[in-house]
């Protein structure tokens, strides 16, 4: 085991890929078999590769920790303080691997089928451009980020901070769609959508494929994307066709969607009835457990992280409410013992966006612990510490989220 010496040192430095724990990963012959199906071999311990592959080559090397072919973090330092994360820039995440690039090469053949609605069709992405159009800045982040702050070993990608962004997203409002095709039928409960990755053989497709269900109350906001940050969606991002829905965790947001269905219980598939629950250390996943959906406030800090001069020093970091709005966010200098507010940066983009912040510190030579806690308009604020569940899911205490920072 690492000390906790050690291990603070991974969280704080944002070049390090935080080690801690990968060998929970390789845990027997059958689970590597499994994870290999799927393309998800994990980096041996302190291995970094040296280029990209090549769904994803296009991206800023110098940004990402490379977890594994399907999974790419970016560095705390490398998140900047703007509204909007840089493509190249943004995490990656898949739950299979992604589709050959040829299928964004002409996007508007697409086809997604819509069920559970009055007059259920088939549409292409062309169709789709045709019935209506918005643009929405919203974050997107994986359940698990700030899984490696977890002390009992959650098993998954070790994310820090960087399993997150903000990005603006252009597409057709689905409400308009549903509206379109006559309304949901009766009894409808929940939006199902289903991602067209191509699925191993040789193992059930409930096992494997993507599929999540969220609550119908999620159709004031969600939408079917083909733009990100003003570029056709690309197939490292789900493209030609992504369902997002705003303020939810990026599982829920299901890449290359080709089906989506207005039902009345939710999916059997085992990403949905199985995983991604919050439960108990030990326990496993279960339908009647919470789901990861609605996203809890959070924030973290960005600058400085490791070293700094005596004297004035400018705090950096970026903050959100999840499905609702900031009210403020507080830095402190000393652990928590004492809070001073910090102002916002940039322009507001709307509820499900986040906000970098920043606030003026005259620091003194030593060690400072720099933390922040962000507050939403319902007066919800983070918590200090976590809720231990066994995946090391919505980790938002702001204790574990925060830096060290030695000053010279």
């Amino acid at each position: 085991m690492q000390s906790e010496a050690a291990l603070q040192q991974d969280r704080n430095n944002p070049g390090l890929e935080n080690p801690t724990r990968r060998s929970l990963l390789l845990g027997s012959a059958g689970a590597m078999a499994a994870v290999s199906l799927l393309g998800f071999i994990p980096l041996a311990k302190g291995e970094e590769p040296k280029s990209l592959p090549d769904y994803a080559a296009w991206k800023e090397r110098n940004a990402l920790i490379v977890h594994s072919a399907n999974t790419m973090e970016t560095k705390r330092g490398a998140i900047g303080n703007g509204v909007i994360t840089a493509s190249d820039r943004l995490f990656v995440r898949n739950n299979l691997p992604a589709p050959p690039e040829a299928v964004t090469e002409n996007p508007d053949v697409w086809e997604v089928n819509i069920e559970g609605v009055k007059n259920p069709r088939t549409l292409t992405v062309g169709e789709l451009k045709k019935m209506g159009v918005t643009t929405t800045a919203s974050v997107l982040q994986c359940s698990g980020n700030g899984r490696a702050f977890f002390p009992h070993g959650a098993g998954g990608t070790q994310w820090s901070v960087g399993a997150a962004g903000c990005v603006m997203w252009t597409g057709v409002p689905l409400k308009d769609v549903v509206k379109a095709l006559g309304g949901t039928v009766a009894g409808a409960k929940y939006i199902t959508s289903t991602g067209g990755e191509t699925l191993p053989d040789g193992l059930d497709p409930k096992t494997v494929v993507v599929e999540r269900s969220v609550p119908t109350r999620a159709l004031e906001t969600a939408m079917l994307a083909w733009e990100m940050n003003d570029e056709p969606l690309s197939n490292t991002h789900g493209g030609p066709l992504r369902m997002v829905v705003p303020g939810y965790y990026g599982v829920n947001n299901v890449k290359y969607v080709k089906n989506i269905a207005f039902t009345e219980n939710q999916t059997d598939a085992k990403i949905q009835a199985s995983g991604y629950r919050i439960r108990d250390v030990g326990v496993k996943g279960a339908p009647d457990q919470p789901s990861m959906w609605e996203m809890n406030v959070k924030s973290w800090v960005t600058a400085p992280l490791t070293t700094g001069s005596s004297g004035r020093n400018m705090i950096y970091g970026v903050a959100f409410g999840g499905t609702v709005a900031l009210e403020k966010v507080d830095v402190s200098v000393d652990g928590g013992k004492t809070w001073k507010q910090a102002r916002f940066l940039g322009p507001d983009l709307g509820p499900h966006a986040w906000r970098p912040f920043v606030m003026a510190a005259d620091l003194q030579p030593g060690e400072h612990r720099i933390v922040s806690r962000a507050t939403d308009v319902e007066g919800n604020s983070q918590p200090e510490g976590r809720t231990d569940n066994e995946r090391g899911y919505g980790h938002n205490g702001w204790k574990d989220h925060g830096v060290t920072v030695a000053i010279s």
